[in-house]
This record gives structure tokens, sequence and C-alpha cells, in this order.
């Protein structure tokens, strides 16, 4: 996990489970996601750059976001897990 722009943005990861985002023809099994967690007093610059960041260098994309009254939001985010099949026999 990389360090957000911001010291008060917070990054934590997200179980499996059937509210998540999925792509068309997606188990939640193949994906591993991410969220952010945004307060209200965050400029959206460096909010920005926080999800820029984790989406960047870390390989995330986009999945949700989410704004609250209160002006926090969640950014959910998502890869795909890549499992690799052994070719040796046995």
């Amino acid at each position: 996990m990389s360090r957000p722009a911001h010291p008060s943005i917070r990054i934590s990861s997200a179980p499996p489970g059937p509210d998540l985002p999925l792509g068309p023809g997606r188990r939640a099994e193949d994906y591993e996601f991410q969220v952010l967690t945004i307060p209200r007093g965050v400029s959206l610059s460096a909010a920005r750059a926080s999800v820029t960041d984790e989406a960047e260098y870390g390989r995330w994309e986009l999945a949700r976001t989410r704004m609250y009254i209160g002006g926090g939001q969640k950014v959910w985010m998502r890869r795909r897990i890549i499992r690799v099949r052994s070719s040796l026999g046995t």
C-alpha cells in the first residue's frame, strides 16, 4: 500500500462481498478491492492525487465513488487477480 497524498485519507482493503462493483460476467473472487476514505476537509486536488497515485502505481482501476451528505467520500478501487496454473505435470 502506498502513502496517500493527504495524511487524513485512509486506505483499507475490502473483503469480497455481494455489494462490490464487478465487471460483467465476473465473480467477487476475481478481484481484490481497496477503499479510500476521504474526509470532508480534504481538498479536491489532494483527493485526486491520492486516487491517481493508487491507480497509476498500484495498477488499480476506479470501481465506485460515493459522496456522503457530510462531505466525506469513499472511493472503491479494484484490480483483477491473475491466477497462474502450473505448467508442470502433476
